[in-house]
């Protein structure tokens, strides 16, 4: 296992529980039974808040605790941006955006495609919330 994404699952700190969600999503990965619920707090279109709770693998815990860091104050429309080119970081195209995915990259790449829906699992329940 790479110790990249046992330092990037180690940032905590959104790993916690909103009352006062304005978006809400529940996700499970039917394959092997990881779990992750995303709440966001959303303010004239940005994710002021972000808390998740997750029964899962180290490779979810570290692209739910990426994401989570990454999203904080960020425009609602950037955000869907990232969703729609997250499973493209697996082919390793250069995607040009007006934003850095470098982070991302380091994770969602063609070395961890075994374990592509573990990762994704967080980023498909952000896209849910955020489509409600």
């Amino acid at each position: 296992m790479d110790l990249r994404i046992l330092e990037i699952a180690s940032h905590t700190d959104n790993n916690k529980v909103i009352k006062k969600f304005t978006h809400k999503s529940k996700h499970k990965n039917p394959l092997c039974g990881d779990e992750i619920e995303i709440s966001l707090v959303v303010k004239n279109d940005i994710v002021k808040d972000i808390g998740y709770q997750s029964k899962s693998c180290i490779y979810c815990q570290a692209s739910v605790s990426l994401l989570s860091r990454r999203i904080k104050n960020m425009n609602t429309d950037e955000i869907k941006m990232i969703i729609s080119y997250a499973s493209q970081l697996f082919d390793e195209k250069n995607i040009s955006l007006k934003m850095n995915l470098k982070e991302f990259k380091e994770i969602l790449n063609k070395k961890n495609l075994k374990r592509k829906d573990c990762l994704m699992l967080p980023i498909k329940a952000l896209a849910k919330a955020l489509n409600k």
